[in-house]
């Protein structure tokens, strides 16, 4: 293996902890012959402990561990157990899933097995990335797999869903759900779930018509297909005319959350395409920017709640809608809490799509003047032109799907938050087969200083509890981890992954990675003890206070 100068930077910064420890690079095939399968009480589990079955840990989303062995008191003694490098030089977005000790993991095309132990790698299934693809397919990111009795399943860059064998790594199935040549690609994690495999698509950017679609998990047919841009005579299609809904983004690329006692599933949308001009696109756009509530059993739907009506700002819905317990006059009301792109936390009573509160959590925001009792946004009258008009938040939002996370113990939700701005600018094309479909772009103001924050908000008030500002270019995209041992971990905009108390935001730990983050973490335990991993760029990261054999 050729590790290249980069790889030996991170090598050297993280030497102290990881000296007389062997590496876990791919050394040969080892296929598992007990893998233990994964039953649907180890997906129900909320909130998760030793296993981390899903993207989220759990259905909730709320990315939040049961495990305390490591905590406020003895985070400081946290070390680097080990470190894994997949070796086809792609920045890893995933996070990790991790059951019965073993650790499953993509990088663009490629799904490893390890042993979480130590990272030695169990298997590797590989496949060539695909080419002729646009936008955020081209650049293969891939946000993990998903977990089912003894299968893996994984999306690829050119939305193929696989099926994997989880204890060889073997092809079990593989079945194209989208067409490249129109465009869709694929880089979200699946959610498994009531003995469904959900898998959305990417390509909002790209002229594309979104949908999600569900499949039998053991045999790979479509069980039902939800397109988000209403076709014509569905209700809706009046934002769409012509031939436009065929191109109108909205597409699910990131994993969504599910209530298996409201039996709903939640699932967001993206922006309207194209983006920053709406000429083609009069009326709201539905169902983009959206988070819609799906029956799984049909894949109908049973409400829907838009963020932001006629999205011109590449406003995309797709950060994680977290589903929360709240106690309100002694009783539990169930909601939903999604800290939105366009710099506004939402709360809606998840049984109905009900409106309940939106507070402003960046103070970078000049596209609305506020959010009105209906949960509309009041528009401040900015919007893009051909000379470029200064918005706020800019073109990566005041977040984005850097996963948020919320402990019931504390009652905070955290958010990685950017205070940014850009200039926008408007310069109406027709859609163009081939052609990212864009109303031109943005560009970042002279003298513009955008700067990552770390918010603790209370609930349902968004009020802001703590923050922690950080140092470095805005140019990291780690989320957040928090857990019953009262610690918040994330990773930070100068390459550190750091732990905070998660009651005042008090720095308790850090590790410098010496790389930017495109990942969330997440915590597992195996033989009793609690392991806290991360990926930074190429590399995949595992802490503990005990060091492998």
């Amino acid at each position: 293996m050729n590790l290249g100068p980069k790889w030996c930077l991170v090598f050297l910064a993280a030497a102290s902890a990881l000296a007389g420890l062997p590496t876990a690079a791919d050394k040969g095939q080892s296929p598992v012959t007990a893998v233990p399968g994964v039953s649907e009480e180890d997906l129900l589990v909320n909130p998760v402990g030793a296993n981390w079955p899903s993207y989220n840990g759990d259905y909730s989303g709320r990315r939040y561990s049961s495990l305390h062995e490591i905590n406020t008191a003895n985070v400081a003694g946290l070390r680097a157990a080990w470190v894994f490098h997949p070796g086809n030089s792609q920045l890893i977005e995933a996070t990790p899933v991790v059951v019965h000790g073993i650790m499953y993991l993509t990088s663009a095309n490629d799904a490893f097995a390890l042993d979480a132990r130590s990272g030695r790698v169990l298997w590797h299934h590989r496949r060539p990335l695909s080419s002729g693809l646009l936008d955020d397919a081209a650049a293969h990111k891939n946000r993990g797999v998903a977990v089912w009795k003894n299968f893996v399943y994984m999306e690829t860059d050119d939305a193929h869903l696989l099926c994997l064998d989880a204890r060889s790594g073997g092809l079990r199935w593989d079945i194209e759900y989208a067409d490249k040549t129109k465009h869709y690609g694929a880089t979200s994690a699946p959610l498994v779930m009531k003995g469904l495999v959900v898998v959305g698509t990417s390509g909002g950017d790209s002229g594309v018509r979104g949908f999600l679609a569900a499949f039998d998990p053991a045999t790979g047919k479509e069980k039902w297909r939800l397109w988000t841009i209403p076709a014509p005579g569905e209700f809706g299609s009046s934002s769409w005319p012509g031939d436009s809904y065929l191109h109108g983004g909205g597409t699910t690329w990131m994993p969504g959350t599910y209530d298996p006692e409201l039996d709903t599933l939640y699932w967001t949308t993206s922006n309207a395409a194209p983006d920053f001009v709406g000429d083609s696109r009069p009326g709201d756009d539905l169902y983009t920017a959206s988070v819609l509530a799906i029956d799984p059993n049909t894949g109908k739907l049973k409400w829907y709640f838009q963020f932001t009506p006629h999205d011109l700002y590449d406003y995309d819905a797709n950060e994680t809608p977290v589903l929360v317990d709240m106690r309100e006059k002694g009783q539990v009301r169930r909601v939903l809490v999604q800290a939105n792109r366009n710099g506004f936390l939402y709360v809606l009573d998840r049984t109905d799509g009900r409106f309940l509160q939106a507070t402003r959590f960046v103070e970078k925001l000049n596209w609305a003047k506020a959010v009105d009792v209906t949960g509309r946004p009041i528009l401040s009258g900015r919007i893009p032109t051909a000379q470029g008009t200064y918005i706020c938040p800019g073109i990566d939002g005041a977040t984005n799907w850097f996963s948020p996370s919320y402990n019931p113990d504390t009652g905070f939700f955290y958010v990685m938050a950017l205070e940014s701005c850009n200039l926008l600018f408007s310069n109406p094309k027709p859609f163009t087969p081939g052609e990212t479909y864009y109303g031109t772009g943005t560009k970042l103001p002279p003298d513009e200083h955008a700067q990552k924050i770390l918010l603790a908000l209370s609930l349902p008030d968004g009020k802001v509890v703590w923050r922690y500002p950080q140092v470095g270019h805005a140019r990291s995209w780690g989320g957040t981890l928090t857990t019953a041992g009262g610690l918040v971990f994330f990773g930070d905009d100068a390459g550190s992954f750091e732990a905070v108390d998660a009651s005042n935001g008090r720095t308790l730990w850090h590790f410098s990675t010496g790389q930017r983050f495109r990942a969330s973490p997440m915590s597992y335990a195996v033989d009793g003890v609690q392991y806290v991993a991360i990926s930074a760029e190429s590399d995949l990261f595992s802490f503990s206070f005990s060091l492998p054999d």
